[in-house]
């Protein structure tokens, strides 16, 4: 079975078998992300879009949904993704204002995904182990990301666990990820955060805030 097959799998496997509060990386508060991004877009003044490269179920989009954004929900589970529908369904009835997407972000993405105003990483780039993933996925960003706008990356630092959800992981300083974004890229921000999961584990992330030039 080719890899991205696998990893589906697994993921569905996961999100089918755990609670959303059962899962290693649930955020009941999500204002560690929120601060980075509210220093940047004011959704009140137009509708922007941001991409999540693996939303799962994460509280983020409903406060998204909330401040009017366009969504690009993407995610390598399709049963992240379902359940996620099941919930958002409930504060939402515009469908013309989220794209749903069942990708691996390492491959290609399609065409006819309209590019962001915010891209919005937290915890996915660090499962990507190949140069060749890790390129993909960031051939992708620079397709994708608008001119003047933001990507946040919020990854497992160099000093966090080397594996979450029984998978490997490729930990991130400061440096790799400025010197990966590239020369078109600006850093803005950013800090280093420990993430306390629900199982009362410390869990180092770095948080990089950039802006397109």
């Amino acid at each position: 079975m080719e890899r991205s097959k696998m990893l589906n799998k697994h993921w569905d496997s996961i999100f089918a078998d755990k609670k959303d509060h059962q899962l290693g990386w649930y955020e009941k508060d999500i204002n560690q992300t929120l601060k980075f991004i509210d220093t940047t877009i004011n959704f009140s003044v137009s509708n922007h879009t941001v991409f999540l490269p693996g939303a799962g179920t994460s509280l983020l989009v409903d406060e998204l949904i909330m401040r009017g954004a366009n969504l690009v929900l993407n995610d390598i589970s399709e049963e992240a993704l379902n359940k996620l529908k099941i919930r958002i369904n409930k504060i939402s009835n515009d469908k013309n204002k989220i794209h749903w997407l069942h990708h691996n972000i390492a491959q290609p993405l399609p065409i006819n995904i309209p590019l962001c105003d915010v891209w919005i990483d937290r915890a996915v780039l660090h499962f990507l182990l190949t140069e060749d993933d890790i390129n993909g996925y960031f051939q992708n960003l620079h397709s994708f990301v608008k001119s003047k706008s933001y990507v946040l990356l919020a990854e497992f630092s160099v000093d966090g666990a080397s594996k979450c959800a029984g998978l490997e992981l490729h930990r991130y300083s400061l440096e790799e990820m400025t010197e990966r974004m590239g020369i078109d890229f600006k850093l803005l921000n950013y800090e280093n955060y420990t993430f306390i999961n629900p199982s009362g584990n410390s869990r180092p992330y770095i948080y990089a805030l950039f802006q397109r030039q």
